[in-house]
């Protein structure tokens, strides 16, 4: 029987690896966590240290690897770099920001290079709410626009939708929306307070929950498959709609069974849906424009650099990432619940909001079993 090649330890290697190719872009996102400059950083690895840094990401069992920003389609050298990738046998996406740069030819050249797939930003249904949101008028429309090319090209289309305060009321329109255009994913941010991210822009913990829950009755009614990042109690929710529908129709099903049958594990189809337990630092890890690496893009906490250390070395021995992959080092109710073990919180949103990456989930209303079960004590 032939191994199944995404099967992985994730104390070993990672299931996705983030680079961020460069912090320049002309966008100005109220939420950008890069805080993302017009000009290049003249810091930024070389088109050689990115060759080693590809290198080095194959050896630790092939994962995923996404091209971000800032704006990836600032380097001249991005579609070098993806080539180089691409032949190695790497599968390769981008995140590009909608601007001028995306042109017809650059979505060209992304499919003559074979990148895998491509992803845009759209954070409202109309040009009012996204354009405020990523601070460049006329972005709604250049995105759409650009969409068009890429069916054009049939390369697959992933939108990414930041929820915040400023769409919290659309996202039945934001639906719609992902429908007309035909995504195959709509990947869906839960805003953490990082970059220029502001906690007075997050929706409430009781909104997560709803959001959470009208997402899983989204997912059986559309044809794109959706995803969460910052957002891992989502996985919780799942687990419990699908065990409430289980015992309504007399049947029963496993914790395992929920989570498989919703795509949130195994199933890999090129996509990027994680298997069930990613979270910053397990099964996840981020470079930074000058080779920094992070559990992720969103949890600040510097755990080594590539250029001085090995990238395999620093994700399977910094103390961060090891205490970022055991959940029964999490604090508080997180370290109790029964679901630390898919889900764990985000652990970005623990450190924006406390300090400490390994406190509970701020934005979980969840009580573990656990708990409750000692207040009745």
């Amino acid at each position: 029987m032939k191994k199944n090649q995404y099967a992985r330890d994730f104390n070993e290697n990672p299931f996705i690896v983030i680079w961020e190719l460069t912090r320049a872009c002309q966008l100005k996102c109220l939420h950008c966590r890069a805080e993302a400059q017009y000009m290049r950083d003249p810091r930024e690895l070389s088109f050689e240290e990115g060759k080693h840094l590809i290198d080095q990401i194959y050896e630790m069992q092939n994962p995923m690897l996404v091209f971000t920003g800032g704006d990836p389609l600032m380097r001249k050298d991005v579609f070098d770099i993806a080539k180089y990738a691409v032949e190695k046998g790497v599968r390769v996406s981008m995140t590009p920001s909608a601007t001028p740069n995306v042109t017809k030819e650059a979505i060209e050249k992304a499919k003559e290079v074979g990148l895998s797939r491509w992803a845009f930003s759209l954070d409202g249904p109309n040009a009012e709410i996204h354009d405020h949101f990523r601070g460049t008028a006329g972005s709604f429309d250049l995105t759409r626009e650009r969409i068009k090319y890429l069916h054009e090209l049939e390369i697959p289309i992933q939108i990414n939708t930041v929820i915040s305060r400023y769409n919290i009321d659309y996202l039945e329109e934001m639906a719609n929306l992902m429908e007309e255009l035909e995504c195959v994913l709509w990947s869906v941010f839960f805003l953490v307070p990082t970059g220029r991210g502001q906690e007075s822009d997050m929706i409430s913990p009781v909104q997560h929950e709803h959001v959470f829950r009208w997402l899983y009755d989204l997912s059986k009614r559309v044809k794109f498959d959706i995803k969460t990042t910052a957002g891992q109690h989502y996985r919780r929710v799942v687990i419990q709609q699908k065990k409430r529908e289980a015992k309504e129709q007399q049947g029963k099903i496993e914790y395992l069974n929920a989570l498989t049958a919703h795509g949130l594990t195994g199933s890999i189809d090129g996509l990027g849906r994680a298997p069930m337990g990613v979270n910053d630092g397990n099964g996840f890890v981020f470079i930074s424009h000058i080779g920094d690496v992070y559990p992720s893009g969103l949890l600040p906490i510097k755990a080594g650099n590539v250029r001085e250390t090995p990238l395999a070395e620093i994700y399977r021995e910094s103390p961060i990432f090891k205490s970022l992959r055991n959940p029964d080092e999490y604090k508080g109710k997180c370290g109790v619940c029964e679901f630390r073990h898919v889900c764990g919180g985000s652990r970005s949103r623990a450190y924006a909001m406390t300090g400490d990456y390994l406190e509970s989930e701020p934005f979980c209303v969840y009580i573990p079993k656990a708990m409750r079960e000692k207040q009745v004590q």
